[in-house]
């Protein structure tokens, strides 16, 4: 194992998600909000958020982390999936993080034209997507994490299940 392998499995083992939520950006309301910690590699987590977030022209995400390590260069790369494309991608920039240290990080996603936008219709309930979040500093990659993004009220859950088979 070369030692930036090692030094990535430092990070990624001093590294929690703590809490995390979404909200207008325009209102401050919080649609959706979560402890999970959805930074845990090899396991596909899943968030209900509600069909209305697809209404706001901006998004707030915040999400609260700790880590053990420092890092230098802290970034996030979030890409949006659909039917297995690539549909969306956002690059975040966090910095400097200092050793043994809680953080909030607030960014804003702001929506695409409606032109531009899938209707719901065609999201409700079926898998919005993978938001597949990369981890990194000024090493390569440290992890990768996947959520499974569902937008509710939809139809029954069970009907989900066999829409998205």
């Amino acid at each position: 194992m070369s030692a930036k392998d090692e030094r990535a499995r430092e990070i990624l083992r001093g590294f929690k998600l703590n809490w995390m939520n979404l909200r207008d950006a325009e209102t401050g309301k919080i649609l959706w909000q979560g402890t999970e910690d959805l930074s845990v590699p090899g396991v596909e987590h899943e968030a209900r958020v509600p069909k209305k977030i697809l209404k706001c022209k901006a998004v707030s995400r915040e999400l609260n982390f700790s880590s053990a390590e420092q890092m230098e260069k802290f970034r996030l790369e979030q890409k949006v999936y659909f039917k297995g494309q690539c549909l969306e991608e956002w690059f975040f920039e966090f910095g400097f993080v200092i050793p043994n240290s809680t953080n909030t990080w607030q960014s804003l996603i702001e929506a695409a034209p409606e032109s531009q936008m899938m209707p719901a219709s065609v999201l409700t309930c079926k898998l919005l997507g993978i938001v597949s979040t990369p981890s990194f500093h000024s090493l390569p990659l440290i992890h990768s994490s996947a959520t499974a993004v569902w937008l509710w009220p939809g139809p029954p859950l069970l009907q989900c299940i066999l829409e998205r088979h």
